[in-house]
Protein backbone atom coordinates (compact mmCIF):
# COMPACT_ATOMS: atom_id res chain seq x y z
CA UNK A 1 0.00 0.00 0.00
CA UNK A 2 1.57 3.36 -1.29
CA UNK A 3 1.80 5.64 1.34
CA UNK A 4 2.88 9.61 0.18
CA UNK A 5 5.27 12.29 1.66
CA UNK A 6 6.25 15.61 1.21
CA UNK A 7 8.88 17.52 1.88
CA UNK A 8 9.34 21.44 1.62
CA UNK A 9 11.86 23.41 1.20
CA UNK A 10 11.31 26.49 2.68
CA UNK A 11 11.80 30.53 1.45
CA UNK A 12 10.31 33.70 2.36
CA UNK A 13 8.63 34.57 -1.02
CA UNK A 14 8.44 30.45 -2.67
CA UNK A 15 8.64 26.99 -1.38
CA UNK A 16 10.01 24.14 -3.26
CA UNK A 17 7.95 20.78 -2.86
CA UNK A 18 8.59 17.48 -3.24
CA UNK A 19 6.45 14.35 -3.62
CA UNK A 20 6.80 10.56 -3.59
CA UNK A 21 5.47 7.03 -2.32
CA UNK A 22 7.33 5.47 0.36
CA UNK A 23 7.43 2.00 -0.65
CA UNK A 24 9.51 -1.11 0.38
CA UNK A 25 12.44 -1.08 -2.13
CA UNK A 26 13.26 1.94 -1.09
CA UNK A 27 13.32 3.85 -4.42
CA UNK A 28 12.04 7.28 -4.48
CA UNK A 29 10.49 9.08 -7.91
CA UNK A 30 9.57 12.34 -6.54
CA UNK A 31 7.37 14.50 -8.14
CA UNK A 32 8.29 18.46 -7.73
CA UNK A 33 6.57 21.81 -7.51
CA UNK A 34 6.81 25.29 -7.10
CA UNK A 35 4.30 27.26 -4.86
CA UNK A 36 4.53 31.32 -3.92
CA UNK A 37 4.88 32.93 -0.42
CA UNK A 38 1.30 34.60 -0.46
CA UNK A 39 -1.48 33.64 1.22
CA UNK A 40 -3.06 32.45 -1.11
CA UNK A 41 -0.37 30.04 -2.58
CA UNK A 42 -0.25 28.42 0.50
CA UNK A 43 -3.92 27.65 0.04
CA UNK A 44 -3.56 26.27 -3.08
CA UNK A 45 -0.67 24.01 -1.59
CA UNK A 46 -2.85 22.49 0.74
CA UNK A 47 -5.30 21.75 -1.68
CA UNK A 48 -2.54 20.35 -4.03
CA UNK A 49 -1.49 17.86 -1.02
CA UNK A 50 -4.91 17.14 -0.32
CA UNK A 51 -5.07 16.04 -3.90
CA UNK A 52 -2.31 14.39 -4.28
CA UNK A 53 -3.44 12.33 -1.25
CA UNK A 54 -0.32 13.57 0.70
CA UNK A 55 -0.32 11.91 4.50
CA UNK A 56 3.09 13.56 5.88
CA UNK A 57 4.64 16.54 5.26
CA UNK A 58 7.89 17.72 6.52
CA UNK A 59 9.31 20.86 6.16
CA UNK A 60 12.88 23.23 7.38
CA UNK A 61 12.96 25.35 10.12
CA UNK A 62 14.23 28.48 8.28
CA UNK A 63 14.30 31.59 9.76
CA UNK A 64 10.26 32.84 11.22
CA UNK A 65 9.19 31.84 6.99
CA UNK A 66 7.64 28.19 8.18
CA UNK A 67 5.45 29.59 10.79
CA UNK A 68 2.38 30.79 7.78
CA UNK A 69 3.31 27.39 5.99
CA UNK A 70 2.68 25.54 8.86
CA UNK A 71 -0.50 27.44 9.89
CA UNK A 72 -1.59 27.28 6.71
CA UNK A 73 -0.98 23.08 6.48
CA UNK A 74 -2.41 22.35 10.15
CA UNK A 75 -5.83 24.33 9.13
CA UNK A 76 -6.34 23.32 5.41
CA UNK A 77 -4.43 20.04 4.85
CA UNK A 78 -4.60 18.31 7.67
CA UNK A 79 -8.47 18.56 9.30
CA UNK A 80 -8.91 17.19 5.48
CA UNK A 81 -6.30 14.71 5.41
CA UNK A 82 -7.88 12.78 8.72
CA UNK A 83 -11.30 13.20 6.94
CA UNK A 84 -10.06 11.27 4.36
CA UNK A 85 -8.35 8.36 7.02
CA UNK A 86 -4.76 9.56 6.39
CA UNK A 87 -2.27 10.61 9.18
CA UNK A 88 -2.02 14.19 8.76
CA UNK A 89 1.10 14.21 10.49
CA UNK A 90 2.92 17.62 9.80
CA UNK A 91 7.39 17.65 11.02
CA UNK A 92 9.55 20.52 11.86
CA UNK A 93 13.00 19.56 11.21
CA UNK A 94 15.56 21.57 12.85
CA UNK A 95 17.81 22.65 9.48
CA UNK A 96 21.14 21.06 10.73
CA UNK A 97 20.09 17.75 10.70
CA UNK A 98 19.61 18.35 7.06
CA UNK A 99 22.70 20.09 6.03
CA UNK A 100 24.47 19.14 2.47
CA UNK A 101 27.81 18.86 1.88
CA UNK A 102 29.09 22.58 1.49
CA UNK A 103 28.37 23.91 -1.91
CA UNK A 104 25.50 21.30 -2.66
CA UNK A 105 22.33 23.26 -1.60
CA UNK A 106 19.70 23.08 -4.14
CA UNK A 107 16.02 23.58 -3.16
CA UNK A 108 14.50 20.49 -4.88
CA UNK A 109 17.45 18.36 -3.60
CA UNK A 110 17.04 19.99 0.35
CA UNK A 111 13.24 18.98 -0.11
CA UNK A 112 14.23 15.85 -0.95
CA UNK A 113 16.37 15.05 1.58
CA UNK A 114 14.14 15.81 4.09
CA UNK A 115 11.97 12.87 3.00
CA UNK A 116 15.03 10.55 2.84
CA UNK A 117 16.17 11.77 6.05
CA UNK A 118 12.92 11.00 7.47
CA UNK A 119 11.78 7.86 6.50
CA UNK A 120 15.47 6.90 7.80
CA UNK A 121 14.96 8.44 11.31
CA UNK A 122 18.23 10.88 10.81
CA UNK A 123 16.17 13.88 11.27
CA UNK A 124 15.74 15.76 14.50
CA UNK A 125 12.55 17.18 14.90
CA UNK A 126 11.48 20.50 17.06
CA UNK A 127 8.34 20.29 19.24
CA UNK A 128 5.31 22.55 17.62
CA UNK A 129 2.85 22.95 20.43
CA UNK A 130 -0.66 23.70 19.17
CA UNK A 131 -2.06 27.16 18.30
CA UNK A 132 -3.65 28.27 21.27
CA UNK A 133 -0.02 27.03 22.94
CA UNK A 134 1.75 29.36 20.67
CA UNK A 135 -0.28 32.45 20.92
CA UNK A 136 0.71 32.07 24.79
CA UNK A 137 4.42 31.75 23.59
CA UNK A 138 3.83 34.93 21.05
CA UNK A 139 2.59 36.90 24.18
CA UNK A 140 5.10 35.78 27.22
CA UNK A 141 8.17 36.57 24.98
CA UNK A 142 6.92 40.62 24.11
CA UNK A 143 6.91 40.83 27.36
CA UNK A 144 10.25 39.46 27.71
CA UNK A 145 11.59 41.66 25.11
CA UNK A 146 9.76 44.96 26.54
CA UNK A 147 11.31 43.83 29.98
CA UNK A 148 14.91 43.57 28.27
CA UNK A 149 14.09 46.70 26.49
CA UNK A 150 13.48 48.50 30.13
CA UNK A 151 16.42 47.36 31.42
CA UNK A 152 18.28 49.04 28.35
CA UNK A 153 16.56 52.64 28.85
CA UNK A 154 17.78 52.43 32.08
CA UNK A 155 21.51 51.89 31.06
CA UNK A 156 20.94 54.43 28.75
CA UNK A 157 19.63 57.07 31.24
CA UNK A 158 22.07 56.28 33.61
CA UNK A 159 25.00 57.12 30.68
CA UNK A 160 23.01 60.11 29.87
CA UNK A 161 23.13 61.31 33.36
CA UNK A 162 26.95 60.52 33.73
CA UNK A 163 27.89 62.21 30.69
CA UNK A 164 25.81 65.70 31.83
CA UNK A 165 28.04 64.92 35.13
CA UNK A 166 24.83 64.12 37.52
CA UNK A 167 26.14 61.74 40.05
CA UNK A 168 22.20 60.34 40.56
CA UNK A 169 22.96 56.49 40.41
CA UNK A 170 25.87 56.78 43.22
CA UNK A 171 23.25 57.85 45.64
CA UNK A 172 20.11 56.25 44.21
CA UNK A 173 20.16 52.21 44.11
CA UNK A 174 16.91 52.39 41.91
CA UNK A 175 16.81 55.22 39.35
CA UNK A 176 13.38 54.33 38.65
CA UNK A 177 12.13 54.23 41.88
CA UNK A 178 9.62 56.28 43.67
CA UNK A 179 12.31 58.67 44.61
CA UNK A 180 14.32 58.68 41.54
CA UNK A 181 11.61 59.21 39.27
CA UNK A 182 10.62 62.09 41.03
CA UNK A 183 13.60 64.10 40.84
CA UNK A 184 14.12 62.76 37.21
CA UNK A 185 10.55 64.33 36.66
CA UNK A 186 11.47 67.45 38.38
CA UNK A 187 14.84 67.45 36.30
CA UNK A 188 12.46 66.83 32.89
CA UNK A 189 10.65 70.19 33.51
CA UNK A 190 13.29 72.18 34.08
CA UNK A 191 14.29 72.43 37.85
CA UNK A 192 17.34 73.78 37.86
CA UNK A 193 17.78 74.16 41.95
CA UNK A 194 19.70 71.07 43.32
CA UNK A 195 18.07 71.68 47.03
CA UNK A 196 14.60 71.29 45.27
CA UNK A 197 15.12 68.56 43.32
CA UNK A 198 16.97 66.78 46.30
CA UNK A 199 14.03 67.62 48.46
CA UNK A 200 11.79 64.81 45.95
CA UNK A 201 13.38 62.14 47.34
CA UNK A 202 12.08 59.63 49.94
CA UNK A 203 13.22 60.31 53.66
CA UNK A 204 13.83 56.87 53.93
CA UNK A 205 16.63 57.15 51.44
CA UNK A 206 19.75 56.47 52.57
CA UNK A 207 21.51 59.51 51.21
CA UNK A 208 21.57 62.63 52.55
CA UNK A 209 20.09 65.91 51.29
CA UNK A 210 23.50 67.34 51.18
CA UNK A 211 24.36 64.43 49.34
CA UNK A 212 22.08 64.36 46.98
CA UNK A 213 22.61 68.12 46.56
CA UNK A 214 25.89 67.63 45.43
CA UNK A 215 25.17 64.98 43.31
CA UNK A 216 22.90 67.27 41.33
CA UNK A 217 24.93 70.07 41.64
CA UNK A 218 25.20 70.23 37.76
CA UNK A 219 21.15 70.77 37.25
CA UNK A 220 22.09 74.75 37.74
CA UNK A 221 23.77 74.83 34.49
CA UNK A 222 22.60 72.06 32.89
CA UNK A 223 21.61 72.63 28.37
CA UNK A 224 18.11 72.23 27.67
CA UNK A 225 18.88 69.23 25.49
CA UNK A 226 19.92 67.09 28.56
CA UNK A 227 16.64 67.95 29.93
CA UNK A 228 14.61 66.90 27.02
CA UNK A 229 16.44 63.54 26.40
CA UNK A 230 15.42 62.92 30.04
CA UNK A 231 11.81 63.45 29.12
CA UNK A 232 11.66 61.64 26.02
CA UNK A 233 13.61 58.64 27.85
CA UNK A 234 10.52 58.74 30.49
CA UNK A 235 8.27 59.11 28.29
CA UNK A 236 9.44 55.84 26.71
CA UNK A 237 9.53 54.19 29.55
CA UNK A 238 5.88 55.20 30.37
CA UNK A 239 4.94 53.42 27.39
CA UNK A 240 7.02 50.48 28.00
CA UNK A 241 5.63 49.93 31.32
CA UNK A 242 1.74 50.08 30.20
CA UNK A 243 2.20 47.53 27.19
CA UNK A 244 3.51 45.13 29.69
CA UNK A 245 0.74 45.88 32.52
CA UNK A 246 -1.56 45.20 29.13
CA UNK A 247 1.11 42.24 28.13
CA UNK A 248 0.46 40.74 31.87
CA UNK A 249 -3.96 41.21 31.41
CA UNK A 250 -3.15 39.45 28.23
CA UNK A 251 -1.76 36.46 29.33
CA UNK A 252 -3.31 35.68 32.71
CA UNK A 253 -6.84 36.15 30.45
CA UNK A 254 -5.25 33.44 28.11
CA UNK A 255 -4.41 30.92 30.76
CA UNK A 256 -7.68 31.52 33.08
CA UNK A 257 -8.77 28.21 32.45
CA UNK A 258 -5.36 26.66 33.68
CA UNK A 259 -5.28 28.90 36.73
CA UNK A 260 -5.16 25.48 39.42
CA UNK A 261 -1.60 25.09 37.33
CA UNK A 262 -0.38 28.30 37.64
CA UNK A 263 -1.08 29.03 41.21
CA UNK A 264 0.75 25.16 41.93
CA UNK A 265 3.86 26.38 39.72
CA UNK A 266 4.02 29.77 41.72
CA UNK A 267 3.96 27.63 44.78
CA UNK A 268 7.65 26.64 44.20
CA UNK A 269 10.46 28.44 45.48
CA UNK A 270 12.24 30.31 43.50
CA UNK A 271 9.05 30.96 41.19
CA UNK A 272 6.08 33.18 40.91
CA UNK A 273 3.03 34.01 39.23
CA UNK A 274 5.25 35.46 36.33
CA UNK A 275 7.38 32.67 35.61
CA UNK A 276 4.51 30.17 35.89
CA UNK A 277 2.73 31.26 33.08
CA UNK A 278 5.54 31.58 31.30
CA UNK A 279 6.85 27.50 32.04
CA UNK A 280 3.31 26.98 31.02
CA UNK A 281 3.22 28.63 27.92
CA UNK A 282 7.04 27.07 26.75
CA UNK A 283 5.22 23.11 28.38
CA UNK A 284 2.15 23.25 28.19
CA UNK A 285 -0.68 23.39 31.14
CA UNK A 286 0.27 19.41 31.45
CA UNK A 287 3.13 19.16 29.81
CA UNK A 288 1.67 16.21 27.96
CA UNK A 289 4.14 16.13 24.84
CA UNK A 290 6.83 14.76 27.15
CA UNK A 291 6.44 11.55 28.35
CA UNK A 292 8.86 11.74 31.57
CA UNK A 293 10.88 14.27 33.81
CA UNK A 294 13.96 13.12 32.11
CA UNK A 295 12.59 13.79 28.40
CA UNK A 296 11.60 17.54 29.58
CA UNK A 297 15.03 17.96 31.21
CA UNK A 298 16.85 17.21 28.33
CA UNK A 299 14.28 19.11 25.42
CA UNK A 300 15.53 22.01 27.81
CA UNK A 301 19.21 21.34 28.21
CA UNK A 302 19.68 21.19 31.65
CA UNK A 303 21.04 17.56 31.99
CA UNK A 304 24.63 16.77 31.53
CA UNK A 305 25.57 15.89 28.11
CA UNK A 306 27.13 12.89 26.68
CA UNK A 307 29.91 12.76 24.32
CA UNK A 308 31.94 9.37 24.71
CA UNK A 309 34.40 7.97 21.82
CA UNK A 310 36.36 4.34 22.97
CA UNK A 311 34.33 4.43 26.39
CA UNK A 312 35.72 7.67 27.16
CA UNK A 313 34.06 10.79 28.50
CA UNK A 314 35.22 13.67 26.21
CA UNK A 315 32.48 16.11 27.36
CA UNK A 316 29.49 16.74 29.72
CA UNK A 317 28.54 20.14 28.76
CA UNK A 318 24.68 20.77 28.98
CA UNK A 319 23.01 20.37 25.14
CA UNK A 320 21.73 23.47 23.75
CA UNK A 321 17.62 23.55 24.40
CA UNK A 322 14.89 25.78 24.95
CA UNK A 323 16.47 29.52 25.71
CA UNK A 324 13.59 31.12 27.42
CA UNK A 325 12.86 27.84 29.81
CA UNK A 326 16.80 27.73 30.99
CA UNK A 327 16.83 31.36 31.51
CA UNK A 328 13.59 31.08 34.13
CA UNK A 329 15.12 27.83 35.43
CA UNK A 330 18.85 29.81 36.26
CA UNK A 331 16.56 32.71 37.88
CA UNK A 332 14.59 30.38 39.83
CA UNK A 333 17.73 28.39 40.89
CA UNK A 334 19.60 31.43 41.51
CA UNK A 335 16.33 32.50 44.02
CA UNK A 336 15.78 28.96 45.90
CA UNK A 337 18.51 28.52 47.36
CA UNK A 338 18.35 31.80 48.78
CA UNK A 339 15.12 30.48 50.78
CA UNK A 340 16.14 30.00 54.13
CA UNK A 341 15.43 26.30 55.14
CA UNK A 342 14.18 25.18 52.47
CA UNK A 343 15.05 21.87 50.65
CA UNK A 344 17.23 23.45 47.78
CA UNK A 345 19.38 25.12 50.74
CA UNK A 346 20.33 22.12 52.03
CA UNK A 347 20.89 20.71 48.77
CA UNK A 348 22.86 23.74 47.41
CA UNK A 349 25.00 23.42 50.78
CA UNK A 350 25.93 20.14 50.04
CA UNK A 351 27.19 20.38 46.67
CA UNK A 352 28.86 23.11 46.43
CA UNK A 353 31.90 22.45 48.08
CA UNK A 354 32.37 19.35 45.60
CA UNK A 355 30.63 20.98 42.63
CA UNK A 356 31.37 24.25 43.23
CA UNK A 357 28.72 27.41 42.60
CA UNK A 358 27.75 27.35 39.12
CA UNK A 359 27.79 23.50 38.49
CA UNK A 360 25.74 23.45 41.85
CA UNK A 361 23.54 26.50 40.79
CA UNK A 362 22.90 24.26 37.69
CA UNK A 363 21.48 21.02 39.78
CA UNK A 364 19.81 23.02 41.29
CA UNK A 365 17.66 23.87 38.43
CA UNK A 366 17.48 20.66 36.94
CA UNK A 367 15.72 19.11 40.44
CA UNK A 368 13.54 22.64 39.30
CA UNK A 369 12.62 21.29 36.03
CA UNK A 370 11.63 17.49 37.06
CA UNK A 371 10.00 19.02 40.06
CA UNK A 372 7.50 21.45 37.04
CA UNK A 373 7.32 18.41 35.19
CA UNK A 374 5.51 16.05 38.46
CA UNK A 375 3.75 19.43 39.01
CA UNK A 376 2.38 19.70 35.91
CA UNK A 377 1.74 16.36 34.59
CA UNK A 378 0.73 14.69 37.72
CA UNK A 379 -1.28 17.93 39.13
CA UNK A 380 0.34 17.02 42.47
CA UNK A 381 1.28 20.28 44.87
CA UNK A 382 4.58 21.24 46.08
CA UNK A 383 5.54 19.94 49.58
CA UNK A 384 8.46 21.64 51.41
CA UNK A 385 10.96 19.09 52.76
CA UNK A 386 13.10 21.13 53.87
CA UNK A 387 14.16 21.03 57.68
CA UNK A 388 13.58 24.62 59.53
CA UNK A 389 11.45 26.77 56.84
CA UNK A 390 10.51 29.59 59.37
CA UNK A 391 7.10 30.36 59.78
CA UNK A 392 7.40 34.16 58.69
CA UNK A 393 9.25 33.30 55.70
CA UNK A 394 6.40 31.05 54.29
CA UNK A 395 3.71 33.44 55.20
CA UNK A 396 5.44 36.51 53.43
CA UNK A 397 5.89 34.28 50.49
CA UNK A 398 2.49 33.43 50.19
CA UNK A 399 1.27 36.35 51.09
CA UNK A 400 3.14 37.72 47.98
CA UNK A 401 2.31 35.08 45.55
CA UNK A 402 -1.28 36.12 46.38
CA UNK A 403 -0.65 39.49 45.87
CA UNK A 404 0.81 38.47 42.34
CA UNK A 405 -2.04 36.17 41.02
CA UNK A 406 -4.84 39.16 42.45
CA UNK A 407 -2.95 41.55 40.56
CA UNK A 408 -3.00 39.64 37.40
CA UNK A 409 -6.49 38.93 38.00
CA UNK A 410 -6.91 35.68 38.80
CA UNK A 411 -9.81 34.94 41.67
CA UNK A 412 -7.95 33.38 44.67
CA UNK A 413 -10.96 32.41 46.97
CA UNK A 414 -9.32 31.67 51.07
CA UNK A 415 -8.42 27.98 51.56
CA UNK A 416 -7.37 26.15 54.61
CA UNK A 417 -3.36 25.87 54.91
CA UNK A 418 -2.09 22.30 55.95
CA UNK A 419 -1.35 24.33 59.47
CA UNK A 420 -5.14 25.15 59.22
CA UNK A 421 -4.28 28.56 59.18
CA UNK A 422 -6.25 30.63 56.58
CA UNK A 423 -5.20 32.56 53.37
Amino acid sequence: MSYRIAGIDVHKKMHALVMTDVSEGGEYTFERCKFGGSPSDLRTMAQWLIDKGVQEVVMESTAQYWRPVWQALEQHWQPECRKLGGAGLLHLAQAESNRARCGRKRDFEDAERLVKRLVAQELILSYVPDAEQRLWRTVSRRKYQLTQDKVRMRNQLEGLLEEAHIKLTSLVSDLFGASGRRMLHGLAEGESDPAVLAGLADSRLRATKEQLCDALGACAHLHQAYRDLVKMSLEELNLMEEHIAKLDKQTAELLKAYQGAVERLAEVPGLGADSAQQIIAQVGPAAAAFESAKNLASWVGICPGREESAEESKSNRSPKGNRTLRRILNQAAHAAVRCQGSIFELTFRRLVPHLGYQQTVWAIGHRICRLIWLILHQGVRYEERGPAVRETVRKRRVARMLRELRSLGYQIDPVQLADGSAR
